[in-house]
């Protein structure tokens, strides 16, 4: 559940860590959490070890995200998956256990102090092999990748700012009935409020915008945590 600011795809914001729900009252997140394929002992302690970072904790994803996250890459039979904004691991392990027999994740993020973290835990939860990290720039990394991928799935949770261009450069790859997932989309609610123009608010409005208007996807905003937007390339 990334929000960001500290560079083009890592993110800062004072969200707590955990299990949370910025839309639900306490008492239905929880019980909704209770209800739902809880988080195993890996993923556990790889949350607890994100919260001693401290502030940053919060662009983890929630325990409920990462059970969607399997989740539909389960449903969309993923073999080739790109991540953008990878952190310290949570979501990667998610993508990476959905994966089909032999299948890859491209992870994309700039910061070698956190991805330390998320090598490892990668390792204890036995997916290290599905997944290749490549630290720089995501615009970068986006570029230098081989015209004839084709893509199942991707989880887009970085800066703000670069999300449409992001989803632009995956749409190159996305293959027909393949998904687009993007994190924060609701940005707290400030998505509602004219008043704020604050940039990451403006940027996630045009986000949100370019992505209803593009004819080749449908998509549908989920409110779980920070909201979710799911994106299916149309097969027409």
């Amino acid at each position: 559940m990334a929000a960001a600011t500290n560079g083009p795809d890592d993110a800062s914001g004072g969200a707590p860590s955990g299990p949370k729900s910025v839309f639900l009252p306490p008492a239905l997140a929880d019980y909704a959490a209770a209800h739902s394929t809880p988080a195993d002992p890996v993923l556990d302690s790889l949350a607890e070890r994100t919260r001693q970072l401290g502030e940053v904790a919060g662009m983890q994803i929630s325990p409920d995200q990462g059970a969607l996250l399997t989740m539909i890459t389960r449903m969309v039979g993923a073999h080739l998956a790109i991540e953008v904004g990878t952190f310290t691991g949570y979501s990667s392990i998610c993508i990476a256990r959905g994966l089909a027999p032999g299948g890859r994740l491209i992870a994309c993020d700039r910061s070698d102090e956190w991805t330390t973290v998320a090598r490892a835990a990668w390792l204890d939860a036995g997916v290290a092999d599905a997944i290749d990290l490549r630290l720089g720039p995501a615009t970068d990394t986006l570029a230098a990748l081989p015209d004839d991928l084709v893509v199942d799935l991707a989880f887009i949770d970085a800066d703000k700012a670069g999300y449409i261009g992001y989803y632009e450069a995956i749409m190159a790859w996305l293959r027909p009935g393949g998904v687009i997932l993007a994190d924060n989309v609701l940005w707290y609610g400030r998505v509602t409020d004219p008043a704020d123009t604050d940039p990451d608010t403006v940027a996630i409005r045009e986000f949100n915008r370019h992505v209803l208007a593009d004819r080749r996807v449908e998509v549908v905003v989920l409110p779980i945590a920070d909201g979710l937007s799911v994106i299916r390339r149309r097969h027409d």
